[in-house]
């Protein structure tokens, strides 16, 4: 056991790397299945090529950024003495690297699994689902490995550098510089995440609207028709989106929240087996356990006959992931946290005791915030489920609304939308409070991490949703026998809810990842509270508030202005090209990829600009309580916008896809085609930003802020020590001259 306690930081990272072995054995699986006709060889390819162009015109654009923030980043360092180092700059542009990686990752393997999906299509659902999910398992646990491996080899070099090797406290200022220095790794994750994000998300839905209005509303023929000339670009989307910017999304929360535990279990003075660092371990090490869990839970996902539920397959592999981490993490906490009460130093007052009003608690305590982390994370999905899935109320109330027309779909998904905000805000509200009470603040990110430890088995069933939609555009460009677009059909529909879950649980997890980052940047910047009834707060409070809404109409907009483009380009080509629906000419599918591409890249910078320079402009000319004010403004008010916006959008497409086998309204049948499904289709085409660029993009935009105030704010810090040290200075030149003039009164 000895051995154990001393050699377990070092496990940490080995439980990645038995995460990337067995995503390895996984892809190579998937590489060997049999892909088809040469018709459906060729269209992966195009498909393929399209998404690699994207992410190589990306990360042309993205290095010019990574390498300038590295260089400021570096310069940073030294500014600050030994609060931080230009060492920052090294992990920045690792986990920028990793996180971009990340993404490839699944990119290459959703554009491989999405033709064998289509030919095991032809043999069973059983063998589809295996390959499509095989597929979303490759994604995850490369992910979640590279996330494990990245942060905890960083950690034992920082830990080892300027703590152990000089043996300094593991509470103190040389452990806060570890860690400081560690989360540029974060920040370089969250970046990428946000651009690859954003920009994926205009490429998919500019080029998803243009092969909806004018395939499916003018020419009357579906979106994934071999005659639409923007069906390959909407194909691609699905996996620039869907696939690589999710991975890269997840990448960044996973690690977002475990540095956020991390730095608040610096606080804790903790009498442990592990040199006093349990409580900074303890993050790293329930993600290395979710992962392996992830492993076992995956193989649960399987069915066995045509009629059996898929969601309920991936609902058993889900639910044995969780139940066995719960389980695992109550032993894991036992053994590694101290007996007796706990607490932050924050919590202490100059004398040594306790403040007043301030909470101790123990190991049972965090194992409680822990099991409300996952709560939380269960009851998001479960409620997100319920308002985006077929057959439900939410749903059926748009698809009645679409009888009367257009406006009143689009009003009834509006609604919807809204609606689906009170339950997971209450929901998330006592999993605040819930965590607090069992564990403090630390509480609150335990609570985090526990929620994101089954990222991996998260992020497989997530990315297996898009790989099936892939799935299903092949089979219908190919013109395949019925029974295999029925079988692709089945898996998409369960992609479409569980993508939608995906973006519930998403938010919360980045909700109560961003309260902890918010407790840890207190803390840093060496703020005691922060005040609102101090105007100069409030005003940031507002201003905070306001971040999330020019974001998504900067994010919208850009859908918007590359859709016209898109439709613009399908208008012409059926108007220049003769015989494109009679199957006698092939559209220019290269034009509506090249499109979407050059309008992702050039629209996604703005809006990543808005997240990465508001908190330095509002830090360094207002100071950090302002800061915090924003920060407040900007949590709350992006969580609510990316609930609605997802769960709207969410609703909107199922509405529509309820359309192709038939709905009842008010006891008459309505098919594809028929007004009710136009109008349903107008609803989509608005809800297609919502759900797969501006919203998802919401809890990327609040952790990225954090995570930008949390390393700024030694510098934040300094600037109080300074403006303090003068005053002081100056108090005391003010004392001797007052001196100096009762002096000399007295000598005359």
């Amino acid at each position: 056991m000895d051995l154990l306690n001393t050699y377990l930081i070092y496990l940490i990272p080995v439980m990645g790397v038995i995460g990337l072995l067995v995503m390895a054995s996984k892809s190579a699986w998937v590489t060997k299945q049999e892909t088809g006709d040469a018709s459906m060889n060729q269209l992966a390819g195009y498909i393929a090529d399209g998404a690699m162009a994207f992410l190589r015109a990306e990360w042309k654009i993205l290095s010019y950024f990574v390498v300038l923030a590295g260089i400021l980043l570096a310069w940073s360092g030294t500014t600050v003495g030994e609060r931080s180092s230009p060492v920052i700059a090294i992990s920045f542009l690792i986990g920028a690297f990793l996180s971009a990686f990340a993404g490839y990752i699944g990119m290459r393997i959703a554009t491989k699994a999405n033709v064998r999906t289509t030919q095991a299509a032809k043999t069973s659902l059983a063998k589809a689902l295996k390959v499509s999910f095989t597929g979303g398992t490759v994604m995850g646990l490369g992910v979640a490995g590279l996330a494990i491996i990245g942060l905890g080899s960083l950690f034992i070099v920082f830990y080892t550098m300027y703590v152990k090797s000089k043996g300094l406290d593991v509470n103190g200022e040389a452990m806060e510089k570890a860690l400081e220095v560690l989360a540029g790794f974060s920040l370089g994750a969250e970046s990428i995440a946000l651009f690859a994000r954003v920009g994926g998300g205009i490429y998919t839905k500019a080029a998803d609207v243009g092969a909806d209005l004018v395939g499916k509303v003018e020419a009357g023929i579906p979106e994934d028709d071999v005659r639409n000339p923007a069906t390959i670009a909407d194909n691609v989307g699905d996996n620039v989106g869907d696939v690589a910017g999710m991975g890269a999304d997840l990448f960044g929360s996973y690690v977002a929240t475990m540095l956020a535990t991390m730095v608040l279990g610096r606080e804790i003075v903790s009498a442990d087996n592990f040199g006093g660092i349990a409580p900074v371990l303890l993050p790293m090490v329930i993600a290395g356990l979710g992962l392996i869990f992830s492993i076992v839970g995956a193989s649960f996902v399987k069915i066995k006959n045509e009629t059996d539920s898929v969601q309920s397959a991936l609902n058993m592999g889900n639910w044995a992931s969780i139940v066995l981490t719960a389980i695992a993490t109550y032993f894991l906490v036992q053994w590694m946290l101290p007996a007796g009460d706990m607490h932050l130093k924050r919590d202490l007052d100059a004398s040594g005791a306790i403040k007043a009003g301030s909470l101790v608690f123990t190991k049972n305590g965090v194992f409680g915030s822990i099991l409300v982390g996952l709560v939380v994370g269960t009851l998001m999905s479960i409620i997100t489920e319920y308002y985006t899935a077929m057959g439900k109320r939410p749903v059926l109330s748009i698809i009645k609304q679409s009888s009367t027309g257009h406006a009143t779909n689009i009003i009834g998904g509006l609604a919807i939308g809204m609606e689906s905000t009170v339950l997971p805000i209450l929901v998330l509200a006592a999993g605040i409070y819930g965590s607090y009470f069992f564990a403090g603040l630390y509480g609150v990110a335990i609570a985090a991490a526990g929620m994101m430890a089954t990222t991996a088995m998260q992020l497989a069933i997530d990315a297996f949703g898009p790989i099936a939609d892939n799935a299903g555009g092949i089979a219908e460009m190919s013109q395949l026998p019925p029974e295999v677009r029925h079988r692709t059909d089945n898996l998409d529909a369960v992609g479409n809810t569980t993508a939608a879950t995906g973006k519930g649980f998403a938010i919360a997890s980045a909700a109560l990842t961003s309260l902890a980052l918010f407790a840890a940047f207190v803390g840093v910047a060496g703020i005691e509270h922060i005040d609102i009834y101090k105007a100069n707060v409030l005003a940031g409070l507002f201003v905070g508030g306001m971040i999330p809404f020019i974001f998504s109409a900067l994010a919208i907009s850009a859908v918007g202005r590359a859709a016209m483009a898109m439709v613009e380009e399908v208008r012409r080509q059926f108007r220049e090209i003769p015989g494109i629906m009679e199957y006698k000419a092939k559209p220019e599918y290269e034009k509506c990829v090249a499109i979407s591409t050059q309008a992702s890249i050039r629209e996604m910078i703005a809006p990543g600009l808005i997240a990465l320079v508001t908190p330095l402009i509002i830090g360094f000319a207002f100071g950090p309580e302002v800061l915090g004010g924003l920060l407040a403004g900007v949590t709350v008010s992006g969580v609510l916008m990316g609930i609605f916006q997802s769960n709207a959008g969410g609703a909107w497409d199922n509405a529509k896809k309820s359309f192709e086998k038939g709905v009842e309204i008010n006891g008459e049948m309505y098919y594809k085609k028929s007004e009710p499904h136009k109008a349903s289709v107008t609803g989509d085409t608005v809800g297609d930003p919502f759900k797969d660029t501006s919203g998802p993009s919401m809890n990327i935009l609040i952790k990225l802020m954090s995570i930008v105030s949390l390393v700024i704010a030694p510098h934040l810090n300094s600037e109080i020590n300074n403006s303090e040290h003068i005053q002081k200075q100056l108090k005391i030149q003010s004392m001797n001259n007052t001196t100096h003039v009762i002096k000399t009164d007295k000598k005359i």
